[in-house]
């Protein structure tokens, strides 16, 4: 058995930099991701007058309930999905014109939801290139708050952004969702904002959240879920057994329903009250419907031509429109490896083989990265053309698998 440390979880990071820049005092978050992502967020939060100071395992936040120090500001917000979309929502409840830019491969990524759902808060939203994509500009004076209605089916991050921004408006605000893709992050954000003293109502597809603000506190960031995905499937690809501390039956990631998949397709697996442990054993093929837990999917799709016989991962769409169209990339790198595929619009069909080292393509997405990098266990001489782009949530990843698979080797 091998116990691996995962580092601080992106989603739960982010979330936690918005609630500590909302609420009234200090806060304190341990052991945060620090990552290019986290770091651009946390960099955004001083472009917009934030006072965010850093030391090892731990940052402290200055929350301004009133929104943002400055009255403008042009903030980058890199390759972070949740930096594009959460700030400008942060920004909406300040009083000025704040502007948005993001990296080319965060550009082609949508945001009309969120954006046509601010605009219907009363905030100023305009596009500069193409319409619902970044670069973007924001003019403000507050949000009085009330009603909307929202589409989530590409990405629950534009739910999530919402009812961040809903305790600071004036009234409170209420959002009825017509569709909802990846809800377990949703779970997230409600427990989170819990911790931060607001309760959101919820009644089927509508969410109410009360005005009043957040309060600051002392928050420790648990173990990232989807990266600990790469180590789980790692244990069931080559029959090892792996512990990761700090992901047990508490943890706030529905990721970790990941191992719930591994133990249907074959893999032994333990979920204690503080952390959790997969054996491998022969995978098993099967069908699995991962819409709630997407961001695993590529990590399924890697391994997959391993099992003895096909494995089928559905309602996938969402992942077509992540840093790269996910679903294709696997395709597109399996077939390379000389493995049968098929694909839909929202499934992929990986049948068994015996796949062939290749270099990887990447399309600058860390999740192809961590995935093929597992596969690689059984593949020899797998490469990538762009190993670096995993800064983006794990900037130690390739060192601490290479100790890992040492440790198997040992």
């Amino acid at each position: 058995m091998s116990l691996v440390e995962i580092p601080g979880s992106k989603s739960v990071t982010a979330r936690a930099l918005f609630l500590a820049a909302a609420a009234d005092g200090v806060t304190t978050l341990s052991r945060p991701l620090v990552s290019d992502d986290t770091e651009g967020f946390a960099e955004g939060l001083r472009t917009l007058g934030y006072e965010v100071e850093r030391e090892p395992g731990e940052w402290r936040i200055t929350g301004r309930p009133q929104g943002p120090a400055a009255d403008g500001a042009e903030v980058f917000c890199r390759d972070g999905a949740t930096t594009a979309r959460f700030l400008p929502a942060l920004a909406a409840a300040g009083r000025g014109a704040f502007h948005f830019d993001a990296s080319a491969q965060m550009r082609r990524r949508p945001l009309a939801p969120l954006t046509g759902a601010l605009r219907d808060l009363g905030v100023e939203v305009t596009h500069h290139g193409q319409e619902g994509h970044h670069p973007l500009s924001v003019r403000t004076d507050g949000v009085e708050g009330g009603e909307v209605v929202l589409d989530a089916g590409l990405s629950s991050q534009y739910l999530t952004a919402l009812l961040l921004l809903g305790p600071l408006t004036r009234t409170g605000l209420r959002v009825r969702v017509t569709d909802l893709v990846s809800a377990p992050y949703v779970e997230i954000t409600l427990a989170m904002m819990r911790s931060f003293g607001v309760e959101v109502r919820r009644a089927g597809d509508v969410f109410e959240v009360p005005a009043g603000g957040y309060t600051a506190t002392a928050y420790p960031v648990e173990p990232d879920a989807s990266t600990a995905s790469y180590f789980f499937a790692a244990a069931a690809l080559t029959g090892r057994t792996v512990t990761v501390p700090g992901l047990g039956r508490n943890a706030l990631q529905g990721d970790l329903r990941f191992v719930e998949v591994l133990e249907r397709l074959g893999a032994e697996v333990e979920t204690g009250a503080d952390a959790t442990t997969v054996t491998g054993r022969e995978l098993r093929g099967g069908t699995v419907n991962m819409r709630d837990i997407s961001d695993t999917m590529p990590t399924l799709a890697a391994i997959a031509p391993f099992a003895a016989a096909p494995i089928r991962i559905e309602d996938v769409y969402n992942t077509r429109v992540k840093e790269c169209d996910r679903l294709e990339a696997c395709a597109r790198n399996l077939r390379r490896q000389g493995v049968d595929v098929a694909t839909g619009r929202d499934w992929i069909e990986i049948r068994p083989g015996t796949p062939k080292a290749v270099e990887i393509e990447t399309h600058g997405d860390h999740r192809i990265v961590m995935s093929f990098a597992v596969a690689g266990l059984r593949t020899p001489g797998t490469t990538f053309d762009d190993p670096g782009c995993v800064r983006k949530t794990f900037p130690g990843f390739h060192d601490a698998f290479a100790a890992w698979a040492q440790q198997r080797e040992g």
